[in-house]
C-alpha cells in the first residue's frame, strides 16, 4: 500500500516554484518570471517509488503577513491545513534576500527541508554554495536544485522520503543575546506552569514575541494568559528598546535579518572578480529601462510582434482554409440529403474551419509573449509604465493582469487580486477588457486581411491593440475622477534577473492554450456554430422556395442563374429566425453601417468572441456568391461590406463586453452582478459612439 505525503511549496517570488513543480512531478502549471504568476494555491499529484506525494504550489510570499492576497492564501494555508512537509524554495543567487521567508517558515514547527533552487545560475554567477554547511547550521536538509536542468531533484525526493519517515528536526534559530534572554524567560516561566502546546516552546515565545495573532488567539483563553501575557509585554519593550524601534516587528525583522547575513557569510563565497563585475542584469536595464528608450523600445517590440503576428501567420491561412474548403466537398459529396449535406458543411465544417483558420496568428501571439514574460522583461515594461500609469489613476502593478489580458481576460480578471489597494483593483479590472484577448485576434486578422492592404496590415494590428489599451488608460482616468477617487498607493516590484527561456517552456505554454483553443472550437464553437446554422435556414419557405425555382429553370444564361440563387439565399436569409431576429434588431446598427448579419455576429461574440467569425462564416456563406473562384470569406466581407462599416465594427469588437465567461469571472472578483452590470452599460456606450465616430470619419 503506498503511502501519501502531502508537502506544501513554498518561496518568495520568481525563485522557480512552479517551474520545480513542473520537473518533479511532470505537471503543467503555469511558469512566469513576474510576481503573480500563481495567485492561487495549485495541487499536482505523482508516485515516487512506494509514496504517492501530494505537491501544493502556494503562491509566492516575501513573508507570513496578511497584507496581500498572497501572502494571506499562503499564510492561513501553512497556519491552519494539514501537510507534512515544507519545502521551502529559494533562489540561489539571492540566499539573503530568500532566506527572510525561511528564517519565518522555522515558526511554524513543521517538518522542513530547503531547495537551493537555481544553482546553474549561481555557478555561473561564481557563486559558491556549502549546502552541506548550511544544513549543520540550520539543522534542515538543503538540497541543491536546478528545476531548469533538473540537476538534484533525485536527491530532493529521496530527502522529501526521509524527512517524511524521521521525527522533525528543530531548526537552530538563534538572535542576540537580548531577544535569546526573553525568549528563555518565557520558555522557563511555560515549563514552571507544565503548559503543553501544540508547538515546542521555543517556537511558542517568538511568536509571541511577534506579536502573531492567531497564537495569540489560541491561548487567550488560558489560564496561564494573564500572567503570560504580563512577561510577553515586559519582553517587548526591552526588544523595541535594544533595537530602538517603535514597533516590535521591525525589531524581530532586524532579528531575523542579522541571522540570515551570518548564515550567508558563513556558507556563501563568491570570487573577487565576480563581485567586482557589473551583472549582465544591471548592463542589460541600462538599455531597457532607460528613462528616455526604454518606452519606445517596448513600443518597438510590440510593434515586431504583431509585424509577426500579421506576416508570418498569414501564410499557413491559405493553406487551412483551401484544407477545409477541400473537406466540406470531399464529405458534401457524399450526403444526398440537402439539409443535412448543409448543416455538416455549411455549418459545422465551415463554421469551425473560419476560426481554426487563424490559429497560426494565435500560436505566434502567445509565443511573443511567453518570450516577454519569461526572460524576465515583462516586470523591466511594470516599471516603465508606472509613472504613466499613475498619471491615468492607476496602479503600476496593474500591468501584470492588463498584459494578461491579451492572451485571456479570464486569468487577468483573476490575477488582478495581487494589487492590494481596493480601488485600484477594481479600476484594473473594468479595463481589463480594453486589451484585445487572444479570442479576438482572428476577427481583426479576418478584417484587416479583408480592407486593408499587405503593406499597412501589420501596422494596422499594433495600431488596435495599442488603441484599445490607451482607450483603457482614458476610461481608467474617467472611474478615478469618479467612482473610485482616491490616490493610488506607491507602487514597488521585484525585478528578477534575465533568464534565457527554454524551449520546452515556450513549447508548453503554446501547447496548453493552443489545445484550450482548439477544444473551444470543436466544442463551444461547434454548437454555436450548427445553431447558427439552424436559426439561419428555419423556417423553410417552400412556396418561395418554388417559384425561384421555377425562374431558375427557365433562365437561360448561367449569370441570371447564379443571380436568382443568390436573391432566393438572401430572401430565405431574412425569412429565418435568425433573419427576424436581426433585420429587429438593425435599427440599432443602422447608423453604424451595419447590416443585420453584422449586428448577429457581434450579438454572439456576447457569448465567445471566436464565435463572431464562425457567425460570419455561416451567414455570408449563404448569402453570397457561391462559386469555386470566389469562396473565401475574406472576399465575401469585401463584397457585403464597405470599408466604414468595417471600422465601426472593428471598433465594437475593440470595446465591448468580455465573453460570457470573463463576465462571470469579473462579477465574481469585483464582488457582484452589479459592477458586471455597470460593465455592460458603460462598455456598450463607448463602443457604440466610438463606432459611431469611427464610421463618419471613414466614409
Amino acid at each position: 500500500m503506498k503511502k501519501y505525503i502531502r508537502i506544501a511549496l513554498v518561496g518568495q517570488p520568481n525563485v522557480g516554484k512552479s517551474m520545480l513543480t513542473n520537473s518533479i512531478g511532470n505537471a503543467k502549471l503555469h511558469v512566469g518570471n513576474f510576481t503573480g504568476v500563481t495567485v492561487e494555491k495549485k495541487e499536482i499529484e505523482f508516485t515516487y517509488k512506494d509514496y504517492t506525494i501530494s505537491m501544493i504550489d502556494l503562491p509566492g510570499t516575501y513573508m507570513l503577513s496578511e497584507y496581500s492576497l498572497e501572502e494571506k492564501v499562503t499564510s492561513k494555508f501553512l497556519k491552519n491545513e494539514e501537510y507534512d512537509i515544507i519545502l521551502n524554495v529559494v533562489d540561489s543567487t539571492n540566499l539573503e534576500r530568500n532566506l527572510q521567508l525561511t528564517s519565518e517558515l522555522f515558526t511554524l514547527d513543521k517538518k522542513m527541508i530547503i531547495a537551493l533552487n537555481m544553482i546553474d545560475e549561481a555557478k555561473k554567477e561564481g557563486i559558491d554554495i556549502n549546502a552541506n554547511y548550511i544544513c549543520e547550521l540550520l539543522n534542515i536538509d538543503s538540497i541543491k536544485v536546478s528545476a531548469l536542468t533538473k540537476k538534484g531533484i533525485d536527491h530532493l525526493l529521496a530527502t522529501i522520503v526521509k524527512t517524511y519517515n524521521l521525527p522533525r528536526k528543530e531548526p537552530k534559530l538563534i538572535f542576540s543575546e537580548a531577544v535569546e534572554e526573553e525568549i528563555l524567560k518565557i520558555i522557563l516561566f511555560l515549563q514552571e506552569h507544565n503548559f503543553e502546546t501544540f508547538v515546542s516552546h521555543r517556537t511558542l515565545a517568538i511568536n509571541l514575541l511577534k506579536e502573531d495573532k492567531e497564537i495569540y488567539k489560541a491561548i487567550h483563553n488560558e489560564p496561564i494568559w494573564i500572567e503570560l501575557q504580563s512577561i510577553v509585554q515586559k519582553a517587548i519593550e526591552h526588544i523595541k528598546l535594544h533595537h530602538n524601534e517603535e514597533l516590535v516587528s521591525d525589531a524581530m525583522a532586524e532579528e531575523f535579518m542579522a541571522f540570515n547575513q551570518g548564515i550567508i557569510a558563513e556558507t556563501v563565497k563568491t570570487t573577487k572578480e565576480d563581485k567586482e563585475r557589473i551583472p549582465l542584469t544591471q548592463k542589460i536595464d541600462n538599455i531597457f529601462i532607460h528613462p528616455i528608450l526604454g518606452i519606445p523600445i517596448f513600443l518597438f517590440l510590440m510593434w515586431g510582434l504583431f509585424q509577426f503576428t500579421f506576416e508570418i501567420g498569414s501564410i499557413p491561412m491559405d493553406w487551412i482554409d483551401g484544407f477545409f474548403g477541400w473537406l466540406g466537398d470531399s464529405i458534401g459529396s457524399m450526403i444526398t440529403n440537402d439539409d443535412f449535406r448543409s448543416l455538416v458543411v455549411d455549418g459545422l465544417i465551415a463554421g469551425v474551419g473560419a476560426v481554426v483558420m487563424f490559429i497560426p496568428n494565435i500560436i505566434i501571439l502567445f509565443i511573443g509573449i511567453a518570450l516577454l514574460e519569461s526572460t524576465g522583461y515583462m516586470s523591466r515594461v511594470a516599471y516603465l509604465l508606472d509613472g504613466i500609469f499613475h498619471k491615468f489613476g492607476l496602479h503600476g502593478q496593474s500591468f501584470i493582469p492588463l498584459i494578461t489580458g491579451f492572451g485571456c481576460s479570464i486569468p487577468a480578471y483573476m490575477s488582478a487580486r495581487i494589487i492590494k489597494n481596493d480601488r485600484d483593483r477594481m479600476i484594473t479590472l473594468f479595463i481589463i477588457g480594453f486589451m484585445s484577448c487572444g479570442a479576438r485576434l482572428p476577427v481583426y486578422v479576418l478584417f484587416v486581411g479583408a480592407f486593408f492592404s499587405p503593406e499597412v496590415q501589420g501596422n494596422v494590428m499594433f495600431a488596435i491593440y495599442m488603441g484599445g489599451a490607451f482607450l483603457g488608460l482614458i476610461f481608467a482616468k474617467i472611474l478615478r475622477l469618479t467612482a473610485f477617487k482616491g490616490e493610488s498607493e506607491p507602487f514597488v516590484m521585484e525585478m528578477p534577473k534575465y533568464r534565457m527561456p527554454t524551449i520546452k517552456l515556450i513549447w508548453h505554454t503554446i501547447y496548453i492554450k493552443t489545445l484550450m483553443y482548439l477544444k473551444k472550437a470543436g466544442t463551444f464553437i461547434a454548437v454555436a456554430s450548427l445553431l447558427v446554422w439552424f436559426a439561419s435556414n428555419y423556417p423553410k419557405n417552400i412556396d418561395l422556395s418554388n417559384t425561384y425555382t421555377k425562374k431558375i429553370e427557365v433562365a437561360i444564361s448561367k449569370n441570371k442563374k447564379i443571380a436568382l440563387e443568390n436573391e432566393l439565399n438572401e430572401k430565405l436569409l431574412e425569412q429565418s429566425y435568425l433573419g427576424k431576429a436581426g433585420k429587429f434588431m438593425e435599427p440599432i446598427f443602422k447608423p453604424l453601417g451595419m447590416d443585420w448579419k453584422m449586428g448577429v455576429a457581434l450579438q454572439a461574440g456576447l457569448a465567445a468572441k471566436e464565435v463572431v467569425v464562425s457567425t460570419l462564416g455561416v451567414l455570408y456563406s449563404l448569402g453570397g456568391d457561391v462559386d469555386e473562384e470566389n469562396n473565401s470569406l475574406m472576399k465575401r466581407l469585401q463584397e457585403h461590406i464597405s470599408f466604414a462599416s468595417a471600422i465601426a465594427f472593428l471598433i465594437i469588437m475593440m470595446t465591448y463586453l468580455p465573453c460570457l465567461a470573463a463576465t462571470i469571472v469579473f462579477a465574481r472578483e469585483a464582488g457582484g452582478w452589479k459592477y458586471a452590470g455597470y460593465l455592460f452599460v458603460g462598455t456598450s456606450i463607448i463602443a457604440y459612439i466610438l463606432a459611431f465616430i469611427g464610421y463618419h470619419l471613414a466614409l
